[in-house]
């Protein structure tokens, strides 16, 4: 399935389905990851992807993220592929954040996006 493929759900949308029990899939850098996210996230960085994917679960659905929504659409495409129930949050972090979702950095502080 391509990125074109792929659901896209809004920041409410996406905090709902968490709400509700789904995965909210962090895909962004370290760096990123660090200064602020979602502190329901689950943080499998886009590049260990491949190597991490078993970790995610198959029974559930994910709603994959990442600081606008480019780096997650796509790993929402290659999850929606290998059979996952896989979304994309439109906007990423930054649309969560302008929603006044809660981000928190690594220290368990306030954080903020990058």
């Amino acid at each position: 399935m391509s990125p074109e493929t792929v659901r896209d759900v809004s920041a409410e949308e996406g905090h709902d389905l968490v709400e509700a029990g789904a995965v909210l899939l962090d895909v962004r850098e370290a760096d990123e990851w660090e200064a602020g996210h979602a502190p329901e996230a689950t943080w499998i960085p886009l590049g260990e992807m491949q190597h991490r994917v078993g970790e995610l679960p198959r029974d559930g659905r994910i709603v994959a993220i990442c600081r606008s929504g480019s780096r997650s659409r796509v790993v929402a495409g290659a999850l929606l592929q290998a059979g996952y129930d896989a979304v994309n949050l439109d906007g990423g972090m930054r649309a969560w954040a302008t929603e006044d979702y809660d981000v928190v950095a690594s220290d368990g502080l306030p954080g903020v996006v990058i």
